[in-house]
């Protein structure tokens, strides 16, 4: 891809915040919020992929001193152009590499954007350098789905996901490489959506239990992760899915 912000440019960016979109809805993005504030406590917040600032702008209103890194300049435009938003300091750059100033009590990454690195070499390079920013005790929180492979009968590996106005979405499937891709075509073009989609991302699925390893093997002191699709819980609440 040509484009220097990768998927997300300009054309994915204008049309990223969608309010009628479920996780830019209050009963998904408060819960979460309310997690990473009590996180957080008196220390700083570090979003990975902050995008827009679906969750770092209600963040940062709570008080909560919050810095992204994020690769898309169009997206931190749109940030920019939302009252608070220039309030957020934002680093450009590859959230697997790049290194800000300071340390941090909580570091989040949403959104299933976990899946955006496509090799676990680079899912683990994030999660070392998310450690590097921690203080000690700090804590890493994933959201992520996990793809629900007992739907595909067997010898399937493309699973249809939304059919909307707009578009067709739909995934394809590599089990041996963990990868999928999500293929999108406008909604006119049915008849072809699943064999010459108009758009095609690739991703690498992270499970819970891999990315528990990861963040082992990064050195770090705590992970909690959630499923895309079930709020982040308090800490009090998220017994079985954290790790020390």
């Amino acid at each position: 891809m040509d484009d220097p912000d990768g998927y997300f440019g300009e054309p994915v960016a204008a049309s990223y915040h969608d309010p009628s979109d479920r996780m830019f809805q209050p009963e998904a993005v408060d819960p979460a919020v309310s997690l990473l504030a009590e996180l957080a406590g008196s220390g700083r917040a570090l979003e990975l992929a902050i995008g827009t600032g679906r969750i770092g702008l209600p963040l940062s209103q709570r008080g909560v001193p919050v810095h992204g890194i994020e690769l898309s300049r169009a997206m931190v435009a749109r940030l920019r152009g939302k009252p608070g938003g220039d309030a957020i300091g934002v680093t450009i750059g590859d959230m697997a590499a790049t290194r800000v100033d300071g340390v941090f009590t909580v570091a989040y990454l949403v959104y299933n954007t976990i899946n955006n690195l496509t090799s676990q070499d680079a899912q683990v390079a994030c999660f070392r350098n998310v450690a590097e920013h921690l203080t000690p005790g700090g804590c890493f929180v994933i959201e992520t789905a996990i793809p629900n492979l007992r739907h595909l009968p067997p010898g399937q590996d493309i699973l249809g996901y939304r059919a909307g106005p707009g578009r067709i979405v739909s995934y394809s499937f590599n089990h041996a490489t963990q990868q999928y891709r999500g293929h999108y075509a406008p909604s006119a073009a049915r008849s072809s959506a699943l064999t010459s989609p108009t758009a095609c991302r690739a991703t690498n699925a992270a499970s819970v239990v891999t990315a528990i390893g990861m963040m082992r093997s990064a050195g770090s002191a705590r992970i909690c992760a959630g499923g895309h699709g079930h709020p982040l819980a308090s800490p009090r609440r998220r017994s079985n899915r954290t790790t020390r």
